[in-house]
């Protein structure tokens, strides 16, 4: 078994949770945002469904120059939001796919211009920005669609809007 194995099916059973939570963002609150510092939902919700095909284009190379990001504007609809991660999903298992445990354990680099900001192996950066920070924003957003009055579905067990036991 690969390194990369065991996060590969972490990730699977994670991307179905953020689907659920990206599914229950609606298109009349896409433009809600909780507080003025906050991003809107649209934002957050696209920000969350692109950062696995943000990992399959960098995870290969050596690094990622945050200079020459030219991060394209946010789908109208939510439902695109949707569609958007399903092939972000397919775009990161591909570059997994690659990794042998030689890759996984590489060095990969943050830059920004001549600027190093972080290097750390291929593994890790699955597993601090594919895992750790999606996760944390889809904690986020679930806080949204709790403020906003959308239901909150199941994420590590029950939530109060869908409690089997009551």
């Amino acid at each position: 078994m690969r390194m990369i194995d065991p996060i590969l099916m972490e990730f699977d059973r994670e991307c179905s949770t953020t689907r659920k939570v990206l599914e229950r963002v609606d298109d009349a609150h896409l433009d809600f945002r909780p507080h003025e510092k906050s991003m809107t939902m649209r934002h957050l919700a696209y920000h969350l469904a692109t950062l696995p095909h943000w990992i399959g284009d960098a995870l290969l190379a050596d690094g990622f120059d945050l200079a020459a990001r030219k991060p394209p504007s946010p789908p109208a609809t939510a439902a695109e939001i949707v569609q958007t991660f399903g092939a972000a999903v397919t775009r990161a298992k591909e570059a997994m796919a690659q990794l042998d445990d030689a890759k996984a354990m590489g060095d990969w680099s943050l830059r920004k211009g001549a600027t190093s900001l972080l290097t750390l192996p291929r593994i890790a950066l699955v597993r601090t920005i594919l895992l750790n920070h999606s996760i944390h924003h889809r904690g986020q957003l679930t806080v949204y669609l709790r403020i906003a009055g959308i239901p909150v579905p199941p994420i590590y067990g029950p939530t109060a809007d869908e409690n089997p036991f009551g």
